[in-house]
C-alpha cells in the first residue's frame, strides 16, 4: 500500500505541484525533507530522481527543464544542503528555465539558535529568482495552496526559478494512506498580438533600412522560427546571423559570426554596422560581435522576447514583449523587401572565409582545433549536442554543425560548473542520443555528476583534455604574468579511473590516427555510457589557433 506523509504542509506542496502538472521531482537526501521525500516518491504522478549532490542535482534538473521547457521541482533538506542548488538557480535565472526550489527549513522558532544544519533560509536567492515563498505552519490550507500555484505558474509564464521554503517541525516520519487532492489548474498562456498602430511605427523604418542586422542567439528548436528565418533572406538588406545554440541553418544564414569578422578592419567594420539590428533567443556567444556592435552601433537596436530584454551592445532602444513567432507573423504583414548589397556582399565573405578555413583544416596539425573538425563531423544525425564552456563553446562555432542536431549550452551565466550534470538531466528526457562535448577543467570540477543511476546508456561524453585551461592560453592577459599556471591550472589527470568507478565504457586518443579509429566504433550501441578522452598537446593549441585566425587575414 502507497504511503504518503503525515505533515500537512507537505500535503499541500504535493497537492500543489500536481495541479500544476509538475511531474519530475529531483531529490537529494536529508532527514528535514523527509515529508517531502515521501510523499513525492509514492505518488503515481510523479517521477522522482535522486541525486546525493544538491549542486549536481539542480543542473540535472535545469537539463530536464531545458528539454520540456516545463517546470521540474528539486527538494532538499535545510542549510548548507540548499546553498549548493546557488550555481544552477543562477544559471536558470539567465537561461529562462524554469525550476521550482523545494527546501525544507525549520520552523520559526529554532531558527538562530545555534542548532546544526540551520541558516537563514529566507531571501537567499534574492538576486537571482523570480519569486519567493516562505510558507507558515497552521496556514490555512485554501490559502497555501493559492499562493504556492500563483508561484509556480511565475516560473512558468516567466520562465525562471522560483523558490518554495517550507518550515517541517518534528515528527517528520508519520504517515498515512490518503492523499489531498485538489483540482488541476487550467492555464490560459495565448499571448495577445502587438497593436498594429505600434508595429507600423516600427515597419517604415524597416522598409526605409538597407542595413539590417537579425542576430540570434541560444533558441530551442522551433520550426516556425526557421520558416520565418529563411523569409527574411529574401530580403537582400537583410543578414541573418545565428550561433549554433540558436538550431537553425540555411545556406544564406551566417553561422560563424567570429570566421567573418574577425579578420576585418576599420573600413569592413563600418560597412557591416547596420542601420536596424534586431535581436532574438538567448544570450550571445561571440565576443567579438559584441565587441563590434558596441564599438559600432546600429541607428536602432530592437529585441524581441516575452518577458526580458538585455541591453548587450549598449543600444537597445525598443523592446517587443513578444515570443518572436507572433512578432514576425504580424510584422511580414507590413514590411517589404529594401533594395540593398548589404546580404550578398556579406554573403560572399561567408563563402571565401569558408574556402581560408577548409584549406587550414586540411593541413592543420592535431590540436584542439583540428580534433573539433574531426568531431563535429562524425556525430551522427538526429544526435542532441550539448556543449560545455569556455574553449569547447567557441570552438564548435566556427564550423558548420548538421542541420539536425539540437544543440545546447549552459550559456546564462556561462560558468564551466554543472554542465556535465545538465547534459545527463537532458539526456534522461529526450529519445534522441546525447553526445556531450565538455573540456577537462569542466569535467573534473563536475565529476560527481556522474554519480548518477539515470545516465542513458546511448549517452556519450567526449572528453578534450588539454592539461589545464586551454583559453588562457589565448587570451593574452594571462601570459604576461607570472601566475600562468593559476589561470592555466595544470593537471596531468586522466579519466579513465573514474569511468571505472561510476561504469562507463573508457577510450583514448592522443593522435589523429587514433581518433580516427576510435570514433567509427564510438556511437555504436552499448550496455555502457561511453567516455572518449582525446589529449592534445597543451602548448601548441593557443598557437595553432592564432595562426588559424591569422590565416583568415591572407
Amino acid at each position: 500500500m502507497l504511503q504518503y506523509p503525515k505533515n500537512e504542509l507537505a500535503q499541500v506542496v504535493i497537492a500543489s505541484c500536481i495541479a500544476q502538472k509538475i511531474n519530475n521531482v529531483v531529490i537529494s537526501p536529508g532527514s528535514r525533507n523527509a515529508p517531502l521525500t515521501i510523499g513525492f516518491s509514492n505518488h503515481s504522478e510523479i517521477t522522482a530522481y535522486s541525486v546525493v549532490d544538491e549542486r549536481c542535482a539542480a543542473f540535472f534538473a535545469l537539463g530536464m527543464a531545458q528539454q520540456t521547457q516545463n517546470p521540474v521541482a528539486i527538494v532538499c533538506t535545510s542549510g548548507s544542503a540548499l546553498l549548493n542548488y546557488y550555481p544552477a538557480i543562477a544559471e536558470a535565472y539567465y537561461s529562462k528555465i524554469p525550476l521550482i526550489v523545494i527546501s525544507a527549513d525549520r520552523p520559526e522558532h529554532l531558527i538562530e539558535i545555534g542548532d546544526g544544519q540551520t541558516i537563514n533560509q529566507k531571501g537567499v536567492f534574492k538576486n537571482h529568482i523570480l519569486d519567493a515563498l516562505n510558507l507558515v505552519e497552521n496556514e490555512e490550507v485554501e490559502h497555501s495552496i493559492s499562493q504556492i500555484k500563483k508561484l509556480i505558474k511565475k516560473a512558468i509564464i516567466e520562465k525562471g526559478p522560483v523558490h518554495l521554503n517550507i518550515p517541517f517541525d518534528e515528527p517528520l516520519y508519520e504517515l498515512t494512506d490518503t492523499i489531498l487532492q485538489i483540482e488541476p489548474e487550467i492555464s490560459n498562456n495565448e499571448e495577445i498580438p502587438l497593436e498594429v498602430s505600434e508595429l507600423e511605427v516600427y515597419a517604415d523604418i524597416w522598409n526605409d533600412s538597407k542595413k539590417k542586422i537579425v542576430l540570434v542567439g541560444e533558441h530551442f528548436p522551433d520550426e516556425l522560427l526557421q520558416i520565418q528565418l529563411e523569409h527574411l533572406t529574401k530580403d537582400p538588406s537583410v543578414l541573418v546571423l545565428v550561433e549554433n545554440t540558436a538550431n537553425v541553418s540555411h545556406e544564406k544564414f551566417i553561422n560563424s559570426i567570429d570566421k567573418l569578422i574577425f579578420p576585418l578592419d576599420d573600413e569592413e567594420l563600418t560597412k557591416f554596422q547596420p542601420d536596424i539590428l534586431l535581436t532574438l533567443g538567448g544570450l550571445i556567444v561571440s565576443k567579438k560581435i559584441k565587441q563590434h556592435l558596441r564599438a559600432f552601433k546600429p541607428t536602432h537596436h530592437w529585441h524581441v522576447d516575452s518577458t526580458r530584454a538585455f541591453n548587450t551592445f549598449h543600444s537597445l532602444s525598443h523592446h517587443f514583449k513578444i515570443s518572436d513567432g507572433l512578432f514576425f507573423s504580424q510584422f511580414f504583414f507590413l514590411t517589404k523587401p529594401k533594395n540593398s548589397s548589404f546580404q550578398e556582399y556579406w554573403l560572399h565573405k561567408k563563402e571565401f572565409r569558408l574556402k581560408k578555413h577548409d584549406a587550414f583544416i586540411t593541413e592543420c596539425e592535431f590540436s584542439d582545433l583540428k580534433v573539433f573538425s574531426s568531431l563535429l563531423g562524425s556525430i551522427p544525425d538526429n544526435y542532441q549536442l550539448q556543449l560545455g564552456n569556455s574553449s569547447i563553446i567557441r570552438y564548435s562555432q566556427l564550423f558548420d554543425i548538421k542541420e539536425s542536431l539540437r544543440v545546447f549550452c549552459n550559456r546564462g551565466t556561462s560558468g564551466i560548473d554543472g554542465s556535465t550534470s545538465t547534459a545527463i538531466g537532458a539526456a534522461v528526457l529526450v529519445k534522441e542520443p546525447t553526445l556531450f562535448i565538455t573540456g577537462d577543467i569542466s569535467f573534473f570540477y563536475d565529476s560527481n555528476a556522474l554519480w548518477n543511476n539515470y545516465i542513458p546508456t546511448n549517452f556519450r561524453i567526449v572528453l578534450v583534455n588539454n592539461n589545464g585551461g586551454g583559453i588562457f592560453r589565448f587570451i593574452p592577459g594571462p601570459q604576461k604574468t607570472n601566475a600562468l599556471d593559476l589561470f592555466e591550472t595544470p593537471h596531468n589527470l586522466s579519466a579513465e579511473h573514474l569511468c571505472k568507478m561510476f561504469n562507463i565504457q573508457y577510450h583514448c586518443a592522443t593522435n589523429e590516427s587514433e581518433l580516427t579509429s576510435t570514433i567509427s566504433n564510438f556511437y555504436n550501441e552499448s550496455k555502457q555510457p561511453k567516455l572518449l578522452e582525446i589529449v592534445t598537446p597543451r602548448t601548441e593549441n593557443d598557437n595553432i589557433l592564432k595562426a588559424y585566425f591569422n590565416n583568415l587575414k591572407m
